[in-house]
């Protein structure tokens, strides 16, 4: 999969002498175009051509595009799983209910990050940075509802499923990690996790072409080694876990 932004770092940046970069807003400068291009990076896969024969497209939020510079994302790992391209759209911080538009079209947007093509399977997660960002992973329940209701029929995840599966793919819905227990700014968002999940699960239920991976019971308590140093993000062991489990799922449905 292709890192656009390491490339522009690597050409631009790399070869920048020392004592230029040493000046401070110089420096500056470049930290900040660093950071833009890093974020560029995020933006995810270019959409192949049709000749190219991609059938899998990944979209979503950090969960995903978590390791992305390094290759060992979890879409990398199913790409590498399944000996087949996946097409990588997700973006970190992106949201499932997002509303500026020219950020949104650059993939904050998770709906905004589909685009129709000759896909079989979407490898889809989001609604935890509406949760996190938007109520604090407190007194969420409007949230909840706004982002998918109890029977999973409505909301903006129920939406972006719906139209996936109006175009014919197939899509995983992979959940959210959970807090270790130890020093993680997301233990106050398990209730949330565990009632986003229950709505994803009916979703699922009620069709056959939509499947559901649950993250809840991933990490042992107490067990740092699921997590990257954020203890929110996943580390390169649990996003080979978690790719293989995906790649388990698309390989063995009917």
């Amino acid at each position: 999969m292709v890192d656009v932004g390491m490339i522009w770092i690597r050409r631009f940046i790399a070869p920048m002498p020392t004592s230029l970069l040493t000046r401070p807003l110089t420096l500056a400068l470049t930290l900040a175009l660093t950071l833009a291009l890093t974020l560029l990076a995020a933006c995810g896969d270019v959409i192949p051509p049709a000749s190219e024969k991609a059938r899998i497209l990944a979209m979503g939020d950090s969960l995903l595009a978590w390791n992305r510079l390094s290759g060992q994302s979890i879409p990398d790992v199913v790409e590498q799983s399944l000996e087949e391209p996946v097409v990588d759209r997700s973006v970190i911080a992106a949201r499932m209910i997002y509303r500026l538009p020219v950020s949104g079209a650059a993939g904050l947007s998770i709906p905004k990050q589909y685009r129709p093509g000759p896909w079989d399977w979407v490898i889809l997660n989001g609604g935890g940075n509406d949760l996190w960002f938007g109520c604090g992973c407190g007194r969420c329940t409007d949230k909840l509802d706004k982002l998918l209701s109890e029977d999973g029929t409505r909301g903006a995840i129920a939406g972006v499923v719906q139209r996936i599966r109006a175009d014919g793919a197939r899509v995983v819905f992979v959940g959210y990690l959970r807090s270790p227990g130890r020093s993680s700014p997301i233990e106050p968002c398990k209730d949330e996790g565990d009632a986003l999940d229950a709505r994803v699960a009916a979703m699922a239920a009620g069709d056959e072409g939509v499947y559901f991976l649950s993250l809840a019971d991933l990490v042992p308590h107490r067990d740092l080694s699921f997590h990257a140093a954020d203890r929110v993000h996943p580390s390169f062991k649990a996003g080979r876990v978690i790719g293989q489990r995906i790649a388990a799922i698309i390989r063995g449905a009917p």
